[in-house]
């Protein structure tokens, strides 16, 4: 199976190349069930009443792999019965603490945002700027998808033994530590790359203090982080909260926080340094260390298998949140009140379709083999996938729409709270009268809209294709928000200037 699973293409190759001319977000159809009534028929052909377990007489080399994906199926309706248990105040309920914690968070970053933004390192290397959507997406991304496929482990009971649990934790902490090495030196690298083309000049010495700020930053922060989201999925699993709700948000409200303020840190100490051959020589330490961490990944099947096919998730998504940062980087220079809540509106858009994505992909992992969709989406493949399905479909159709609901409501009273923090410490640099809220609030509205529904219709489209959406969907998604959410948030600016709110705080 291993073997099978590594020579599938890409979820680059299959979604971004005909998912979305297929998909068109969400109102052309494709076929949820695949080949399976086919197969299920011709095992029912094959394996006589009386000797289910026979595989050895009347076998075509795929029937045993056939039977455990009929078995599977039959199974659907008890493990429907355990997700759809939950009822919405529960979700709400255990979404809504950590919601507030990460909210919380991205408030800070964003008042980090706002006074870096005025330091030395970020006024002498404004590419910095275009380097922080990646950065903070990267990190995101990478403890989202290691709090996703902790908590899928933990819900599955494989984090309940102790050497075992030891060996998944190590393995994965291992992991992510490479990816954000690697990753966070190809988004210094496409920065300088970004700075270069639009200025013209090429700076050898800013461009040594990006990539060691960027690697070091990527570094420690996965260090620090790692270890809180192997606490808050041990902690969840002792305390009979489902990791799904409570994992997520933490981890990207944390991220954000603790990788600007990591990158602002980093940033001006090296550019302050006295010493120019100090940046280089963070880069070859910081560089030396994914050998032995890599090893160590290897060991384990579930990380190897990540690291040989989950690269393209984390590169593209790097080079989409990049995308948002060139956004960012004009939205600032034009609009300086942008700076905090760019990570404000990002961050909450990401944390909320995690917990999603994270929840989804838990329950195909309960309920079915990787490749075969449950029965009870087969009513649907005669549908196209709308965002009716994604929040409004029964729970015979989508066990998961009540969840987006719940979601999806949070954004408005959220927003409205984390507005009000912001407006009470006074940070930032625009006022906070009621026609800016509700321009806010749109935008932020219709980001989770999208995300949801996007996130419904990729983590099934990743399933039936093989593809772990653990691994590969909350990279997708966030980078999504990064860019969408900084999109619409200068958008939303741009109206408000356009219409004549045009104080000093905005941007005149």
């Amino acid at each position: 199976m291993q073997a099978e699973l590594n020579t599938h293409p890409t979820v680059l190759d299959r979604f971004l190349v005909n998912g979305f001319s297929a998909v068109h977000f969400g109102y052309d159809c494709f076929d949820l069930n695949g080949s399976y009534d086919q197969e299920a028929t011709e095992l029912t052909r094959l394996i006589p009443s009386d000797d289910k377990n026979d595989y050895s007489l009347k076998t075509d080399g795929n029937l045993e792999q056939k039977e455990s994906e009929v078995k599977a199926d039959f199974s659907v309706s008890a493990a429907v019965s355990q997700v759809t248990a939950e009822k919405p105040w529960m979700i709400g309920i255990q979404v809504c603490i950590p919601f507030l914690i990460a909210g919380c968070g991205t408030v800070l970053a964003g008042i980090v945002l706002d006074i870096v933004q005025h330091w030395e390192v970020f006024v002498q290397l404004p590419e910095i700027f275009i380097l922080v959507p990646a950065l903070l997406g990267l990190k995101g991304n990478l403890e989202m998808t290691l709090a996703s496929r902790l908590s899928t482990l933990a819900n599955l009971g494989k984090l309940d033994r102790g050497r075992e649990k030891w060996k998944q934790v190590v393995s994965n902490l291992s992991l992510i530590q490479v990816q954000a090495c690697v990753v966070a030196f190809l988004a210094a690298v496409f920065t300088v790359v970004l700075g270069w083309v639009s200025d013209g000049k090429l700076r050898p010495t800013h461009a040594m203090i990006l990539i060691a700020s960027s690697l070091t930053t990527g570094s420690v922060a996965s260090f620090i982080l790692g270890g809180v989201m192997v606490t808050v999925v041990l902690l969840s699993r002792v305390m009979k909260i489902n990791p799904d709700n409570v994992a997520t948000p933490i981890a990207a409200s944390l991220g954000d926080l603790t990788t600007l303020a990591f990158l602002a840190f980093f940033g001006n100490m090296f550019l302050r340094s006295y010493h120019v051959w100090v940046p280089p020589l963070v880069i070859v330490l910081v560089l030396f260390l994914i050998p032995p961490l890599l090893m160590v990944s290897l060991k384990n099947p579930s990380t190897k298998y990540v690291l040989i096919e989950g690269w393209s998730p984390v590169i593209f998504s790097m080079l989409i949140s990049s995308a948002g940062g060139c956004i960012l980087g004009f939205a600032v220079y034009r609009f300086r009140g942008i700076a905090v809540f760019q990570p404000v509106i990002n961050g909450i858009g990401g944390n909320l379709v995690a917990v999603q994505a994270s929840r989804i992909a838990t329950s195909l992992h309960r309920e079915c083999t990787l490749g075969v969709l449950p029965s009870h989406l087969k009513k649907l493949s005669s549908s196209c996938i709308n965002p009716y399905y994604t929040f409004f479909g029964s729970r015979e159709f989508n066990s998961h729409a009540s969840a987006a609901r719940v979601l999806l409501f949070l954004v408005i009273p959220g927003h409205l709270l984390f507005l009000y923090m912001i407006h009470s410490v006074r940070a930032g640099h625009t006022t906070i009268s009621l026609l800016f809220a509700v321009s806010f609030l749109c935008a932020a509205v219709f980001q989770e809209a999208v995300l949801l529904h996007i996130c419904f219709v990729m983590v099934h489209y990743m399933w039936k294709n093989k593809i772990d959406p653990d691994n590969s969907a909350i990279p997708y998604l966030t980078a999504l928000g990064d860019f969408l959410g900084t999109g619409l948030l200068a958008l939303a600016f741009q109206f408000m200037y356009i219409i004549g709110d045009r104080d000093s705080d905005i941007g005149d």
